[in-house]
């Protein structure tokens, strides 16, 4: 006879519920609620992103299915679309979001691993844009025919997690999220072309931050110093000012411009940065890190379900959002602190077929019961996260 718990049980093992519940407290989520609770619907939208359930329907469908097992599992002694739909569209998402960013910390402490050996983080900022039917989603209107919404994402490179999500209106332009990232002294942010804002820039160095930015062709500085030995693929290596009014205006202190050639295609990428004495290879190294953000991205859209949502509210949309974030947080800490031989897309794979077993996590991650993952599911999708 199995004497261990549901696998789900077990998942929620490695959550901080007394932190939730102060949450839940905090924005008065469980007043007048007389069963279905706060943490009964943030377990219930979780089991639906591990399952991959594709709507509200098939989530029910899904939780109906196994009925006599859902107050074990932590959703409640029932589940109803009703009730499901009505909390998601009432039920602040500040709850949910607080506690992604909370999920996100625990994650972040228990995955340090320095790839750089620099004194602070390392970061990756960028969005991806969501699309939304305009006709349901009429809130998300983004153009004249088309709705959706942005997910600006801070990305720990080293650690591999989100540190920090921000999720604005699609028509929001990228820079104009760079205000709200919380900088630290001693980190490295790294930007693509769409962050050219040296006002904002101007604000990591105050900080005393660093940031790594892939400028335009067209940027013009006046050189004080250059470097005559270049490592190979540095074309330059410059340190001065810039010569526009405007630019110098926002951005007055030296800064560095470096020019590189990629090996591979023989294209031209141009780099601004404040850190004036790493190498320029280092420059170029952390620049070329940041493609693990999109490869994030990718990942989330393709196994996590925010590509189509359980509810039409904003509100709705926000709470979806944050539990796949809580979501890939939890399946992050779960890898790291079994130490399992497993990256978490294998993982995810595993627990979205198990969840209602009776197996102890160690065994059910056992190499030897599963060679495979993707030999078993046919898979051959990208494998980003190899830890």
């Amino acid at each position: 006879m199995h004497k261990d718990p549901f696998v789900f049980s077990q998942l929620v093992q490695f959550m901080d519920r007394n932190h939730f519940n102060y949450l839940v407290r905090k924005y008065e989520g469980d007043r007048y609620v007389k069963s279905f609770t706060c943490w009964n619907q943030l377990l219930t939208m979780m089991f639906g992103q591990l399952t991959n359930r594709e709507s509200l329907r098939d989530l029910i469908v899904a939780t109906e299915a196994h009925s006599g097992k859902l107050y074990h599992l932590g959703m409640g002694k029932s589940v109803t679309r009703s009730n499901l739909s009505k909390a998601n569209e009432q039920r602040d998402y500040r709850i949910f979001e607080d506690y992604a960013k909370f999920m996100i910390n625990e994650a972040r402490k228990r995955r340090i691993d320095k790839i750089f050996e620099l004194e602070g983080h390392v970061y990756a900022f960028d969005s991806t844009t969501i699309d939304l039917c305009l006709s349901v989603f009429e809130w998300a209107k983004f153009r004249k025919h088309k709705g959706g919404i942005k997910m600006h994402t801070l990305y720990d490179i080293e650690a591999q997690v989100p540190a920090f999500v921000h999720i604005t209106p699609a028509n929001v332009h990228d820079s104009k999220a760079m205000l709200e990232i919380p900088y630290e002294p001693g980190a490295h942010y790294i930007f693509d072309r769409g962050y050219n804002d040296y006002g904002n820039l101007y604000t990591i160095h105050r900080t005393k931050g660093f940031f790594v930015l892939r400028a335009k062709n067209n940027v013009q500085m006046k050189p004080r110093t250059w470097k005559r030995r270049l490592a190979r693929g540095i074309v330059s290596d410059i340190v001065g000012t810039f010569t526009v009014y405007k630019s110098t205006k926002v951005y007055p202190e030296e800064l560095r411009k470096v020019i590189c050639i990629d090996p591979e295609d023989g294209s031209k990428y141009i780099f601004l940065t404040n850190n004036l004495t790493a190498t320029a290879s280092l420059i170029s190294e952390l620049y070329r890190n940041r493609w693990s953000v999109e490869l994030f991205f990718k990942w989330v859209k393709q196994h996590l379900r925010i590509k189509k949502f359980w509810g039409t509210s904003e509100n709705a949309v926000r709470v979806q959002i944050y539990c796949a974030i809580i979501t890939y947080c939890l399946v992050a800490i779960v890898q790291h602190g079994m130490k399992l031989e497993r990256s978490i897309y294998e993982v995810l794979q595993i627990l979205g077929i198990s969840l209602t077993d009776k197996t102890h996590l160690r065994d059910l991650f056992d190499k030897k019961n599963i060679n495979d993952v993707k030999d078993l599911y046919g898979s051959s999708e990208l494998n980003l996260f190899n830890f």
